[in-house]
């Protein structure tokens, strides 16, 4: 935890980085933080300038928000929203046009809260959704945040994990082309996300044995070799050495009858083998608001589960449920995470609770 203000009254102090300045990002941030319960949770702190944050406030015409700017953590109000200056120049902001500024400002707002994150003055990270294409630079030659985050802090792996109410979805791939798929369907690959998702489900959601469901690449999961032989070759002996090594593992299943039948609902989490194996059930029986969350950092960062929605930005309709359910997920892992570790540095104490039955 930081040892902000806010830290030491128990409310982290949660970096918002505002995306794609044309997109619906900074909408769906002044509309979470309009609502001023939000500040008994967390400590908000949105990366952005104080004219980005106006044009918006004024566009949504949104009087309840209101904000102070800093440009250090020394004047941190925990009883306010502020807003931290990463530019003071003229930005023109254009909702819904996909140009070269909206990137360039999301890239530089991102890459001020990882600076913050590193330095510890905040205690996790939301992202605003991005365009991969415009915010491609020297700085930034990534396929999206998660790899992005994952050189930034200097992670072996790390795991796009997509987490609801009734059910948690990682990927093994996420933004690969279809074709080069099965080229990362390897046992050491599987291996290497199946022990991430475990040691996330038990560190940042609290599940002491969880139970993990892995999907099969083809259709019918194969069909004992007769559609494909991955499931052969690499997911089922992934598997075999997962449960080997102590993990509850089950599969390959196959797809379409998994999400079909609801079994993901027996399952604390499922590994899918790509991006739209995944993310398209997910999106569709998901219940409460999805977000997605990277598991295998040594910080806390969430987003909501949607893009830029540049056909929305502007006209004050996006619905900024998702946001406000990924500051929701942020605060709650931080706090589990600190909890995990309170229990595991005191393994006497932790078993003494035990024995009262507590």
């Amino acid at each position: 935890m930081s040892t902000t203000a806010s830290a030491q009254i128990n409310r982290p102090v949660i970096g918002i980085s505002v995306g794609d300045l044309n997109s619906i990002g900074t909408e769906v941030i002044i509309k979470t933080f309009a609502d001023p319960r939000m500040l008994e949770l967390c400590t908000p702190v949105i990366f952005a300038s104080n004219k980005t944050i106006n044009f918006y406030r004024k566009l949504l015409n949104e009087n309840n928000f209101n904000y102070q700017s800093i440009k250090d953590f020394n004047r941190l109000n925990p009883k306010q929203v502020s807003v931290f200056n990463c530019w003071e120049e003229e930005v023109q902001i254009t909702p819904g046009i996909l140009n070269e500024t909206g990137g360039k400002y999301a890239a530089r707002s991102l890459a001020v809260a990882i600076e913050c994150l590193k330095n510890k003055e905040i205690d996790g990270l939301v992202t605003a959704p991005i365009h991969k294409k415009n915010i491609q630079s020297a700085d930034f030659n990534f396929t999206g945040h998660t790899p992005y985050l994952q050189d930034a802090f200097q992670s072996k792996d790390v795991l796009m994990f997509m987490t609801a109410e009734n059910m948690r979805v990682g990927l093994l791939t996420e933004h690969v082309p279809v074709a080069e798929i099965a080229k990362y369907v390897t046992k050491e690959n599987i291996l290497s996300k199946l022990n991430i998702m475990k040691d996330s489900l038990v560190k940042d959601f609290g599940i002491d044995k969880p139970r993990i469901a892995v999907l099969g690449l083809n259709p019918h999961a194969g069909d004992e070799g007769l559609i494909g032989d991955e499931e052969i070759k690499h997911i089922g002996p992934a598997i075999k050495q997962a449960k080997h090594n102590g993990l509850l593992c089950f599969g390959p299943y196959s797809a379409d009858a998994f999400f079909a039948r609801e079994m993901f609902r027996k399952f604390d989490g499922v590994l899918a083998m790509y991006h739209d194996q995944g993310l398209i059930p997910f999106k569709s029986l998901a219940t409460g608001e999805g977000i997605n969350f990277t598991a295998g950092l040594p910080i806390v960062r969430t987003s909501p589960d949607h893009g830029t929605a540049f056909d929305i930005a502007g006209k004050n309709t996006a619905d900024a449920s998702s946001f406000r359910q990924a500051v929701y997920t942020c605060i709650d892992i931080i706090m589990q995470r600190e909890d995990y570790a309170e229990a595991t540095r005191n393994p006497l104490k932790k078993s003494e609770l035990a024995s009262e039955g507590l």
